[in-house]
């Protein structure tokens, strides 16, 4: 299986190098990474997006909801600028079910590393932060930041043409589907399924067409989905909207069918202060910073809607 991986993955990068701009892009990481130090790493061999800062006596831990990846960066600029204390931050941006697990187990191994550091702030949508409440009573203050809302993320030019949420159940099409196992987004992407066509459709792409091999479950959609549809391995995904408008912004070959309100889902996103947060007055600290006008504007530049709709 790795061998073929990494065959798929090397043929995939000598297919766009004949476009060397498209094949920087297609791989993640997609923002900024630190300026000071050595930088090295492998496209698809040897690549870790979803990890950022400073893992050595950090000041400040967040772990992010996965789908924020491209906020995180100009993020934490901000806050740093507000909140200039704070050298040392580490956050991640991994699917919260993931992290929820990290917390529980106490550490995160990938590859060769482990990182046992506990989050000061977990986020994630307002419904499962509320449920983790009740069932671990894990948090202490919890304030909601940012709503969002799904698209369908397509290969630039729609060439399935692809018009709503029914076409995912066509037999010619490829879905590129959020795991429920650990995805918060399939959840309501399952509902928009129902609302546009009935169980029938959420029966037929995540169970029919899973087992024809045309719906594929992804373990990290916020990165797989945009990678698997710009190499043609996916016609379609639904998405956040967001991660389809990140696409745009930096010149993807991504379009985005945008889902009509009827169908549509909303989520409110809600950030938690750990009860046993390492760093308390941090934790409070970047709370205050998520509800300000600062923090508010690097989420507005990135499509996300205010917390209160507006």
């Amino acid at each position: 299986m790795l061998r073929t991986l990494v065959y798929l993955c090397t043929l995939s990068l000598a297919l766009l190098a004949t476009s060397s701009a498209l094949a920087a892009q297609v791989y993640p990481p997609w923002t900024g990474t630190p300026a000071n130090g050595k930088k090295f790493h492998l496209r698809c061999v040897n690549d870790m997006a979803d990890l950022h800062g400073d893992v050595v006596d950090p000041q400040l831990v967040v772990f992010f909801a996965g789908n924020q990846f491209m906020v995180t960066h100009d993020l934490m600029k901000a806050f740093q600028k507000k909140y200039p204390q704070y050298k040392r931050i580490y956050w991640q941006t991994l699917p919260p079910g993931i992290e929820a697990q990290q917390i529980e187990q106490g550490a995160l191994v990938m590859g060769t590393l482990r990182i046992a550091l506990q989050p000061d702030v977990y986020t994630r949508g307002h419904g499962r932060i509320m449920k983790m409440q009740k069932e671990k009573g894990w948090f202490g203050r919890t304030v909601d930041y940012a709503r969002n809302r799904l698209a369908i993320m397509v290969y630039k030019g729609n060439p399935k043409h692809i018009e709503g949420l029914k076409d995912l159940g066509r037999d010619d099409v490829k879905v590129s589907m959020p795991n429920p196992q650990w995805e918060g987004i399939a959840t309501p992407i399952q509902k928009a399924y129902v609302a546009a066509g009935g169980q029938d459709l959420k029966e037929k792409i995540m169970q029919a067409k899973k087992k024809a091999g045309t719906t594929w479950l992804t373990r990290m959609h916020h990165r797989q989905t945009p990678v698997r549809i710009m190499q043609k391995r996916a016609d379609a995904g639904s998405v956040w909207y967001t991660e389809a408008y990140f696409q745009g912004m930096i010149n993807n070959p991504i379009a985005m069918v945008q889902i009509p309100d009827g169908q549509n889902q909303y989520v409110t996103y809600t950030a938690a202060a750990m009860k046993n947060a390492p760093h308390p007055q941090a934790a409070q600290d970047f709370l205050d910073f998520l509800v300000s006008q600062e923090g508010q504007a690097v989420y507005r530049k990135y499509g996300f809607l205010a917390p209160d709709g507006k």
